[in-house]
C-alpha cells in the first residue's frame, strides 16, 4: 500500500511521501528513474498498457498520485508543459460549436490558445472582467469557465468561491490555473474548481531546470485529458518527471520563504518614493486583499511594481539590478525580473495593456529564496543609485538572514513571451 498522504497529514509530509512505495529492505529511498519508452506485457495484455507516451510510466504515476493528494483531487496527470496541460484540458471540455467563458486577464500563452487556436477549431471564446456578471454571460453552449488565481502579472484574486458555486449550479466545469499559488497557498478544488492546472516549470519544480505541466481534478475529466494526451502526444520525459518529483519534496519549505520574501519586499517597496504602486495581495492597498486573506494560505513570491517615469524609468531600474536578474519565467529559487511590455504583453497595444492593468512603468518580480535583506538592498540601489544602499539599510531594518514580514491568510497574442 502506498504511503498516500492521508487527510490530516501536513502539506510538507505529503509532498515528501505521497505516491512513494512502502519501504522494503534494500529498496531505494528515492524513486528510480524508469527511463523506458515501453514495458513488457503478456502477449494478450489485460487492463492498462504501461507506455510512456500514454502518461503511464511509473515516474508519471508516482508524481500524479502526489499531486492529486496535494490538491485534494480525485486524480492527476503530468504533461510536457504548462501550455500542454492547459490545451489538453480545454480540449477535454470543448469541441466545435461550444463556448468558453474566460477571464480577460490570463497568462500570455493561454491567451494565444484562446484567441488563435480555439476559434480555428470552431470554439467561441468570450472574455470577461473578473468582477463582471459571469452568471449572466453563461450561455446554453457554454461548456467551461476559465480563470487564473492569482492573475499574472497584476496579482488580482478572483472570487473563486463564488465562481465555484456558479459552476456547480450551472453544471459547467471550472478550470483554474493556480500556478502562482501552488497547492501550498491555494487548493481550488476546495472552492468548487473542477480542474486545476499548473505550469510545473515554475514553483512545483522550483529550480528552473525543467518544463512540465500538471492537471488535477475530477477523475472522469482527468481521464478525458489523458485521452487528448494520447492523441496529441505531449508526454513528459521520465527523467523530467523524476526531477519534478524531487522539486515537489521541498515545495512547502520553499513556499514559506517565497511567502516571507514577498511580504517583506512588498511592504518595503510600498514606502519607496520612486514607486507609484505595488501589486501584492498581502498588502492592504491591494484591491482584493480581503478576499486574498480568506482564500489564500500565503500571498506568494510574485509581485509587481509601477515606478514613476514610465517604461524608460522601469527599464533603467531593471538594468541596475544585480541579485535579481532578467529572465522570462518565475517560481525558481532565484529571483527573476521582467517587464510584461516586452514579454507576455509584447504584442498588445498600449491601451490594451493598460486595460489589463499593465500600465507604463510596470515591472514584475518573481522573488526567490535569497535573503530578503539582500533583495531589498538590490532594489534600493536600482531604484535610487545615489543613495540606494543606505536607503535599503534604513528601510525595514532586516538582517541578512531575515524573513520577517511573512504573510498568510487562512493559516497576448502573437509574439507572446514565456512569462
Amino acid at each position: 500500500m502506498s504511503r498516500d498522504g492521508r487527510h490530516g497529514r501536513g502539506v510538507s509530509t505529503r509532498a515528501v511521501h505521497s505516491g512513494s512505495p512502502p519501504p522494503v529492505p534494500d529498496g531505494p529511498v528515492v524513486t528510480p528513474i524508469h527511463q523506458s519508452a515501453t514495458f513488457y506485457t503478456e502477449p494478450t495484455p489485460g487492463g492498462e498498457v504501461r507506455y510512456t507516451r500514454y502518461g503511464t510510466n511509473p515516474n508519471h504515476l508516482a508524481l500524479a498520485e502526489r499531486l492529486a493528494d496535494l490538491e485534494g483531487a480525485e486524480s492527476a496527470l503530468v504533461l510536457a508543459s504548462g501550455n500542454a496541460a492547459m490545451a489538453m484540458s480545454l480540449l477535454a471540455c470543448l469541441e466545435a460549436g461550444d463556448h468558453l467563458l474566460a477571464a480577460r486577464s490570463l497568462y500570455g500563452g493561454t491567451l494565444r490558445l484562446l484567441r488563435h487556436e480555439l476559434p480555428r477549431l470552431g470554439i467561441e471564446v468570450t472574455f470577461i472582467d473578473q468582477e463582471a456578471d459571469w452568471a449572466g454571460a453563461i450561455r446554453t453552449a457554454t461548456k467551461a469557465l476559465l480563470i487564473e488565481a492569482p492573475v499574472n502579472p497584476t496579482m488580482r484574486v478572483p472570487d473563486l468561491a463564488g465562481l465555484g458555486r456558479l459552476a456547480r449550479e450551472r453544471d459547467v466545469p471550472l478550470l483554474v490555473d493556480a500556478t502562482f499559488a501552488t497547492p501550498v497557498n491555494l487548493r481550488p478544488i476546495e472552492h468548487g474548481a473542477t480542474l486545476v492546472i499548473h505550469s510545473a516549470t515554475k514553483y512545483l519544480s522550483g529550480h528552473s531546470d525543467l518544463i512540465a505541466g500538471i492537471v488535477a481534478g475530477r477523475a472522469d475529466l482527468v481521464e478525458t485529458v489523458r485521452d487528448r494526451l494520447i492523441s496529441f502526444g505531449p508526454a513528459l520525459d521520465p527523467h523530467a518527471a523524476w526531477l519534478l518529483e524531487r522539486g515537489i519534496k521541498t515545495l512547502a519549505v520553499r513556499m514559506q520563504r517565497h511567502n516571507a520574501n514577498g511580504m517583506a519586499v512588498a511592504r518595503w517597496l510600498e514606502q519607496h518614493p520612486a514607486v507609484l504602486r505595488v501589486h501584492y495581495p498581502g498588502l492592504e492597498s491591494h484591491p482584493d486583499h480581503d478576499r486574498a486573506k480568506t482564500l489564500l494560505d500565503g500571498f506568494g513570491g510574485m509581485l509587481a511594481l509601477v515606478v514613476h517615469g514610465g517604461d524608460e524609468a522601469a527599464l533603467r531600474v531593471v538594468n541596475r539590478l544585480e541579485v535579481i536578474c532578467a529572465a522570462p519565467s518565475l517560481g525558481g529559487v532565484e529571483s527573476l525580473v521582467s517587464m510584461p511590455r516586452y514579454t507576455s504583453h509584447a504584442a498588445l497595444e498600449r491601451d490594451e495593456r493598460h486595460a489589463l492593468g499593465v500600465e507604463d512603468g510596470f515591472i514584475r518580480i518573481s522573488l526567490g529564496i535569497e535573503d530578503a535583506a539582500d533583495l531589498i538592498l538590490d532594489l534600493a540601489a536600482a531604484l535610487d543609485p545615489e543613495t540606494g544602499a543606505a536607503a535599503g539599510d534604513a528601510s525595514g531594518g532586516l538582517t541578512a538572514t531575515s524573513t520577517s514580514g511573512a504573510g498568510s491568510g487562512r493559516g497576448e497574442n502573437g509574439n507572446l513571451g514565456q512569462d
